[in-house]
């Protein structure tokens, strides 16, 4: 019997069944307590990017523990870890001269942005500017803003009326957007949130031409433009960012995971200067909002320690190397009759689709899938459309990438022949 409350989980199953429980990692590999090895196909979250058992971050950790834990960042107070990171962070952002707020993770990172850009507005002398656009398939976290915001409509339900300051449109249409925008009264409209690939939502990637159509409508309509790439960000698309890579100059960046590859709870939301504007030339005076882990000392050390190991590795330039062998190895499975499609192109995202028809007739399919492929020594997860995540650890090598699409085909026919 657990005491443990699971998030996203049937503790009810979770009590019946057992949990897995991990004990330690090594590159693209777990362990659990019997000792058996799993390959990491999901990055524990879409997080571990450099990998597991890096000792160089756990020693960054402790030795920035023994100096100094943690301490308040309000106000004018600072560490030295997080004034380098927050450099290191600037030096990389789509944006240059952009400005540095942490938090303790995606979700922070997500509600800070969405009080940000009204904020904004407000001393911008247009205060009825608090709609924020989100699209369908949109994941921004959990915390009440971002489970406002966001468009997997099971993550909305049953909790009552969001509000209307929330507007969804159509993820991939332009024109959608567009109209949404126009049907605004006098300008409503605070700022576009939006996953330059999604994640939770199935690994969608709308294309670069609707991208860049869009930022160009959010900046003629004066709609600020809020990239969340808290799982895009730092090299799982083949560049620092996804907004680099497909030059959308954002207005803010939103940031966390690969921030320091799970080793530590850290986010950060990454400012242009036209936004940072009246925050710093003394027209809001202070900004009354932050957490008490905002740029905590160890969590700083980890990120510095995950740079380290991104840049000196090249790991980077690796994820876009291996992004056409991920393609190309996933490619197979689309022959498998339950399987719809394999969506990947960008970087190390992937997600493997059950056809749809047999996760509306039987919602046990894809949870089966996955149990098979644990069997067999793989670690993934159900995503909302009923696909399988793709986003391993950027040190993955493709004689691993095979051995998944090996066990994931078996793991399929297991499934179909019980059905």
């Amino acid at each position: 019997m657990t005491h443990l409350w699971h998030p996203f989980a049937d503790m009810s199953a979770v009590e019946r069944d057992g949990e897995l429980v991990l004990t330690r990692g090594v590159q693209a590999s777990v362990f659990d307590s019997e000792g058996t090895e799993y390959l990491d196909l999901t990055a524990g979250l879409w997080f571990a990017n450099v990998g597991h058992g890096r000792t160089e971050i756990a020693d960054a950790m402790a030795a920035q523990a023994g100096r100094l834990a943690a301490y308040s960042t309000f106000g004018d107070m600072a560490n030295e870890p997080v004034l380098a990171l927050a450099d290191r962070l600037a030096a990389i952002a789509p944006v240059a001269d952009s400005k540095v707020f942490f938090t303790s993770g995606g979700s922070d990172a997500v509600d800070t942005a969405a009080k940000l850009v009204r904020r904004y507005w407000s001393l911008r002398g247009h205060p009825q500017r608090t709609t924020i656009i989100t699209r369908e398939r949109a994941y921004h976290g959990m915390h009440w803003g971002g489970t406002a915001m966001g468009g997997i409509e099971p993550n909305r339900s049953g909790y009552g009326d969001w509000g209307a300051d929330i507007a969804h449109v159509e993820w991939d249409s332009v024109a959608d957007l567009e109209q949404v925008i126009d049907e605004r009264v006098a300008g409503t409209v605070a700022a576009f949130f939006c996953e330059p690939v999604m994640g939770a939502g199935g690994v969608h990637f709308a294309g670069e031409q609707y991208l860049q159509q869009a930022r160009e409508l959010c900046r003629d309509r004066g709609v600020l433009w809020v990239s969340d790439e808290v799982i895009t960000g730092f090299g799982r698309t083949g560049e620092w960012f996804a907004s680099s890579r497909f030059g959308l100059e954002p207005d803010l960046v939103l940031s966390a995971k690969g921030l320091t590859s799970g080793y530590a709870p850290m986010g950060a939301v990454l400012v242009a200067p036209s936004v940072t504007e009246p925050f710093w030339d003394g027209t809001a005076g202070a900004w009354r909002h932050g957490y008490t882990y905002s740029g905590h000392a160890v969590s700083a050390a980890a990120g510095l320690a995950n740079l380290d190991i991104i840049e000196r590795e090249g790991l980077v330039a690796r994820v876009r190397d291996l992004e056409p062998v991920l393609t190309e190895t996933l490619a197979s499975l689309v022959d498998h009759p339950l399987v719809a499609e394999v969506r990947s192109g960008v970087g190390l995202l992937a997600a493997v689709q059950v056809d749809p028809n047999v996760v509306k007739r039987d919602v046990s399919a894809v949870p089966t899938i996955v149990s098979a492929l644990r069997s067999r020594g793989v670690l993934t997860r159900p995503l909302v459309d009923g696909s399988l995540q793709v986003s391993p650890p950027f040190v993955v090598t493709p004689e691993e990438l095979k051995r998944f699409v090996v066990s994931c085909w078996e793991a399929l026919d297991t499934v179909l022949t019980t059905r």
